[in-house]
């Protein structure tokens, strides 16, 4: 996760990156290399939040990348709002 300023207060910015590696050790550890640069390489600061999701195979269409699980009270329709959809996304909507 990556921080920076913005006129109203901070963007932060969640990527996803795929790391060949032999463990989730190895693979955090590449991608925390990866981000430092990355953070570097356009004025923001990584947060220093890195985990692992192991693939099984190599990934083609319709592989899942990420899975999180996350206990929460809120309907639906609130856990959107509040996790996904907050409206301060910075997205393209269809």
């Amino acid at each position: 996760m990556f921080g920076t300023r913005a006129r109203d207060g901070r963007v932060y910015e969640e990527r996803i990156t795929l790391w060949q590696a032999s463990s989730a050790d190895e693979a955090i550890a590449l991608a925390e290399a990866e981000a430092g640069t990355y953070a570097a390489g356009n004025g923001s600061h990584y947060l220093g939040l890195a985990q692992s999701y192991r693939l099984d195979g190599v990934p083609g269409a319709g592989a899942e990348v990420f899975s999180l699980l996350r206990d929460s009270p809120l309907e639906p329709d609130a856990y959107l709002d509040a996790f996904f959809d907050t409206g301060t996304e910075h997205q393209q909507h269809q």
